[in-house]
């Protein structure tokens, strides 16, 4: 739930705050996470490209790329570490200030939680594709 809230939220600041602001995802898992970046940090990524007709491109690791930041980028970052079960933070910095959105599990029983809320949602629903965005509404 937390997490597409943090989406809903980063789509609301992108349309509020234009093209002043860099955009830049954080994420960080346990270290026998496979994959980086997350799934997560990608949707929240293409939730942010979405609301502005994806016009963004993803920029997964500055340290080869000698050159400064374009406008139309959204850079990814992965943090591997010990337990960590999954942190997102999404940073929009524009000229002298900065506003930070994050969400922070705890445990995975947050995802079960997710998961019981979904089809208590679902209850009674006609046959079609539902998303998580539509349970938060």
């Amino acid at each position: 739930m937390g997490v597409n809230l943090l989406a809903s939220l980063a789509k609301k600041a992108v349309e509020v705050l234009g093209d002043g602001f860099d955009i830049e995802i954080i994420e960080k898992h346990h270290n026998q996470k496979i994959d980086a970046p997350s799934g997560t940090a990608l949707m929240l990524a293409d939730a942010i490209n979405e609301e502005v007709d994806n016009r963004m491109k993803y920029e997964y690791d500055r340290h080869s790329k000698r050159e400064k930041r374009t406008k139309n980028e959204i850079g990814i970052h992965a943090v591997r570490g010990g337990t960590i079960v999954g942190e997102h933070e999404i940073i929009f910095a524009g000229r002298d200030e900065i506003i930070t959105l994050s969400h922070s599990a705890r445990s995975k029983e947050i995802f079960a939680v997710g998961a019981v809320n979904a089809a208590v949602f679902m209850t009674g629903k006609e046959c079609g594709m539902y998303d998580m965005s539509q349970l938060i509404k």
